[in-house]
């Protein structure tokens, strides 16, 4: 069997690194919104912007990040990303009130932005076929259990130290690789793909706009011209947006890209999917605490079987899909998890982990394990090296912009309040995304023969790319 040369090691672990800084402290946070929520005040609607105002600059400005990652290299973008991380991470630590806090989240967001198609650009630009598979499968790994095991480093953080210091666990992971990255310098890099600025702009402005009316409108209502307003014209800029991508000349969104069907169904799969996940991770971490009386440690610490199973099965996962194709493992791997959020229906006022938790968490580590490292592979393995950082960054945001949506239609979800009954809709609803990831995939997906594509730049309406 190949193995990974020392620099394609290096390569693995810089990408583990970098992605491991923003998938956890996208999840560490869930544990601590209640210890926030009691400090610096807020409800619900506040909890939502903490994890949101992280999520809009996050999934806006994936797309610029991963254009800017072709154009100026991924060592260089990395780097920047990086840096400015800590520093947001150390505002965010310091927030005085809840509206710096946020400020300071969305900060976290755009530099986590850099940093996850930078990440994953630089596997796809080292090694391909079963060799990129395997090393999907160790970065899918590892990154995913950071989404995992950050609400119990942040349950422990909390229980025990403070809320604040939740968000510096990250500052020896970005030292770490601010080291390894030195050891790898960018190559010479051609510059052949310009920045289109206004089609970020445009991303940005529209969806943040519309996340505010998501989250607002339940204390306002839909004909409030603070929410129908906002709400209206981001829906016209994100239009507007799509519309410009067909005639851009260098598109930050190359629709052409969706006319291959392991792209196209991937990305569709994918926000079902992580919609699902998200959802899930904020409605357990919250209400374990909230609702069921456990600490932040013990809510943390909840989801560890998923952890583990991610750990122990996900660099398998991608040799499976390698070997035998993608489309039976994203089928069955979503099937699982929505027989496992399906399962937390059990949980009832009296309350019981090990009945009524534990069992749901087995059987969505192991549909989750199943799934990740095949959907990345599938997705990514479709286009060529080049074009590999907006391939990573579009399917990053859109399964940034699904947990940020359906974070956002929380409070209608659950009814207004994250009780027992609110608990229960959200598991059925989970469930619901889940399958419906699994069918998207037994649909599209198929097994790539030699399913690249370099896409064309477009001066006028994007043509048909062959797949």
């Amino acid at each position: 069997m190949t193995t990974l040369s020392a620099k394609q090691r290096l390569v693995v672990a810089i990408a583990v690194l970098a992605s491991f800084v923003t998938f956890l402290d996208g999840t560490v946070v869930n544990v601590a919104l209640p210890a926030i929520s009691r400090e610096l005040g807020g409800g619900i609607s506040t909890q939502q912007w903490v994890v949101d105002a992280y999520l809009i600059t996050l999934s806006a400005l994936i797309l610029l990040a991963g254009s800017l990652s072709d154009a100026f290299g991924r060592v260089a973008v990395m780097r920047a990303g990086l840096i400015a991380f800590g520093v947001a991470s150390v505002a965010v630590a310091a927030a005085p009130d809840p509206l710096v806090l946020i400020i300071a989240r969305a900060g976290q967001g755009a530099a986590g932005a850099l940093l996850v198609p930078s990440s994953l650009a630089l596997i796809t630009a080292t090694m391909r076929g079963p060799l990129q598979a395997r090393a999907i499968g160790v970065w899918t790994a590892f990154t995913t259990a950071a989404q995992l095991v950050g609400p119990l480093l942040g349950g422990l953080f909390v229980d025990f130290l403070s809320w604040r210091l939740v968000f510096l666990i990250n500052v020896l992971p970005i030292a770490v690789t601010l080291f390894l990255l030195w050891r790898l310098p960018d190559a010479a890099h051609k510059r052949t793909t310009r920045v289109d600025w206004t089609s970020g702009i445009l991303c940005a402005v529209g969806l943040g706009a519309v996340v505010f009316a998501l989250i607002e409108q339940p204390n306002w209502g839909w004909s409030a011209p603070a929410i129908w307003v906002p709400g209206v014209g981001g829906a016209v800029l994100l239009l507007i947006f799509l519309v410009r991508q067909r005639t851009a000349t260098h598109p930050l969104l190359p629709l052409g890209l969706f006319q291959l069907r392991n792209f196209a169904w991937g990305n569709a799969a994918t926000l079902f999917i992580y919609a699902a996940l998200s959802l899930n991770g904020f409605v357990i971490s919250v209400y374990l605490q909230q609702g069921a009386g456990l600490t932040a440690t013990a809510a943390g610490l909840a989801s560890l079987p998923i952890t583990l199973m991610m750990i122990v099965l996900s660099s398998k996962a991608g040799t499976w899909a390698a070997k035998h194709g993608p489309r039976i493992l994203m089928t069955i791997g979503p099937l699982l998890m929505a027989i496992g959020a399906a399962l937390l229906i059990t949980v009832d006022h009296d309350f019981n982990y090990w009945w009524q938790v534990l069992p749901s968490m087995i059987v969505l580590g192991l549909g989750l394990a199943l799934t990740v490292a095949p959907l990345t592979a599938a997705v990514l393995g479709a286009v060529e090296e080049e074009h590999g950082g907006i391939a990573s960054a579009i399917n990053n945001a859109i399964s940034r912009v699904a947990g940020l949506l359906v974070v956002a239609m929380l409070s209608t979800i659950v009814g207004g309040r994250l009780d027992l009954a609110g608990f229960h809709s959200a598991a059925w609803f989970t469930a619901a995304l889940m399958a419906a990831g699994g069918v998207i995939s037994w649909i599209g997906i198929r097994t790539p023969r030699t399913e690249t594509v370099t896409p064309t730049e477009p001066t006028g309406p994007t043509t048909p790319i062959p797949g």
